[in-house]
């Protein structure tokens, strides 16, 4: 995810153990968003790509981004071989800006471990560039959550419990949930995902 060191080792840690065992299964959020997608994506943080090689499946003209080398290898290769029109690529995530419109913006998992400033700002950015009619995907975690292992002190913001539908509080909301899991050290995750169209008008 191209952020803080402590958090690119984290997840290029679980990148690798998912590829010796092969969990490339879409996760609920990723589950959620993909009925969604359509047209040209962007997907910031896509991770190993799972939900980027499915939205190309499906026709989407996907741009996905990340700050692990091995999982946008993985990527690069799987969309090669597959003949999608998805283009992967290693970006700095927290310093990176949103060049021009999409039908739809997927973060799933990446703008909480921002600061908050910066968390804020490419939030507003993702609310910017989005197509009239087009989409957003959006999951982050909470307050309340407890589980901070993955995050470096001063690295990190957990979002106020429904502050995506607040900023989003203009547009249509299509699915918006607050959702709580276990975690190691009998700790707790908490997150919020909303998947919001923008009117067809557009609003910025």
């Amino acid at each position: 995810m191209a952020l803080d060191k402590h958090a690119v080792r984290f997840f290029d840690r679980q990148f690798q153990r998912q590829l010796e065992t092969g969990e490339f299964a879409l996760n609920p959020f990723e589950q959620a968003a993909l009925p969604y997608l359509a047209g040209e994506v962007l997907d910031l943080g896509c991770g190993l790509g799972n939900l980027a090689l499915a939205a190309a499946r499906r026709g989407c003209a996907v741009t996905a981004l990340d700050g692990s080398p091995s999982a946008i290898a993985r990527l690069q290769a799987e969309a090669a071989a597959q003949k999608l029109r998805l283009v992967a690529q290693v970006a700095d995530l927290a310093h990176y800006g949103i060049g021009r419109d999409y039908d739809a913006i997927v973060s799933i998992g990446l703008l909480m471990f921002l600061p908050q400033a910066q968390a804020r700002a490419l939030l507003d950015q993702i609310h910017d560039h989005v197509k009239p009619g087009g989409v957003v995907a959006l999951n982050v975690l909470t307050e309340g959550t407890s589980y901070l292992a993955m995050f470096e002190p001063g690295h990190y913001y957990l979002f106020a419990r429904d502050e995506l539908a607040r900023r989003f509080a203009d547009w249509e909301i299509l699915s918006a949930r607050h959702e709580t899991f276990a975690a190691p050290g009998d700790t707790l995750k908490a997150f919020d995902t909303l998947i919001a169209r923008r009117p067809a008008e557009a609003n910025r």
